[in-house]
């Protein structure tokens, strides 16, 4: 029977600095990120103190970041910050308020369906954390309980990362693993690499079941909540209301062919009808913010902010039509890229004495 090793003092160091990274990570006194740094460092100084040479070899400091598995993180990271500033999961808010009705199955069937789609391809915390800001609109706008959905939406995240090799960290770890394994095997009986789809039958199958437990026990298992009402809701509109006495809502506009607006300039618009301009459309040209000295071309489509007896004066007299709801804007003025923000002029501040452009509707 071989003797068991001996405890040096390398690898009592070693398990001191385990036990502080646990700590760190399970305390969240750091960040995550800021403690894997700190003991990345942590090691590489102790490597140089006299008589730690053998703690750790210099040239494999760095080596994780060589790992798949590290870089494919970081690559779905980046993914998930792009569909998030993209305004991808704000237009996939609009296609389940559009096409999944108001009963709860049909809704939490297509928030958890798209979710556990987004999570195979992404890691699960971040599609999960995307989704959220969705799941809270379509509760306010459905009138369900947001616990009743955030629930399944969580789970099918899980199970949607069974469906591909990227969404799963420990079997693309598993993969490393495979490699290191097979260094030290004859060639006919190495062993074989998970591919990309190698694990979608069976994540398939783990979601089609977490889907259909949803649909038909989610009534009696998921926790019962209350809805926020329309008093107690709280949101950019209603506090600029309030506080201000503006309406702050935004209006979409058709202006026709023949409208006496053509031709105008937008900073001559805004001033003689007291409205705001907040983008414009013409020939597939769409601006955000328009520049108040361009003029308006027809046909073309406003986003306008004003007072309803103004808004309706503005559309009267220079023969407009109103739309019910946003159209051709609905994704760039959406709440989570777009809003109306309070400016503090401080009392040293060198715009003080010129005129503003930008009229605020009290």
């Amino acid at each position: 029977m071989d003797s068991l090793p001996i405890l040096t003092t390398e690898i009592m160091i070693i398990m001191l600095i385990v036990v502080f990274a646990v700590f760190l990570f399970a305390t969240e006194l750091l960040r995550v990120d800021v403690t894997a740094m700190l003991i990345m460092t942590l090691l590489g100084l102790l490597s140089y103190l006299p008589g730690l040479d053998e703690l750790l070899t210099r040239d494999v400091l760095f080596s994780g970041f060589s790992s798949n598995a590290v870089i494919s993180i970081i690559g779905v990271m980046i993914l998930g910050g792009g569909l998030d500033k993209s305004g991808v999961m704000e237009r996939v808010a609009w296609a389940i308020l559009r096409y999944g009705g108001k009963t709860e199955k049909q809704i939490v069937s297509l928030i958890a369906g798209t979710v556990a789609v987004i999570s195979s391809f992404m890691q699960n915390v971040g599609a999960a954390a995307l989704y959220l800001p969705v799941v809270s609109r379509i509760s306010s706008r459905t009138k369900l309980p947001m616990s009743r959905l955030v629930m399944p939406m969580g789970f099918c995240a899980i199970l949607g990362g069974t469906m591909t090799l990227v969404a799963s960290s420990p079997l693309i770890m598993l993969n490393d693993l495979i490699d290191n394994a097979n260094r030290h095997l004859d060639a006919d009986q190495a062993m074989q690499h998970f591919d990309l789809f190698s694990v979608t039958p069976v994540g398939i199958a783990l979601v089609a079941s977490g889907l259909a437990f949803f649909v038909f026990f989610g009534k009696s298992v998921l926790p019962v909540g209350e809805t926020v009402s329309a008093s107690r809701r709280t949101g950019t509109t209603r506090y600029m209301r309030s506080l201000h006495g503006i309406r702050a809502a935004v209006r979409e506009i058709e202006v026709p062919e023949g409208s006496s607006l053509t031709g105008m300039e937008i900073d001559d618009v805004q001033t003689k009808y007291d409205i705001r301009i907040v983008a414009s459309s013409y020939a597939g040209k769409v601006l955000v913010s328009p520049p108040v000295e361009i003029p308006i071309a027809a046909p073309a489509t406003l986003a306008v902010i004003a007072q309803p007896d103004k808004l309706r004066a503005f559309i009267n007299i220079c023969g407009l039509r109103l739309r019910p709801k946003l159209r051709e804007f609905r994704h760039l003025l959406a709440r989570s890229i777009a809003g109306v923000v309070e400016i503090l002029v401080p009392p040293d501040s060198h715009v003080i004495g010129q005129t503003a452009k930008i009229c605020i509707f009290a």
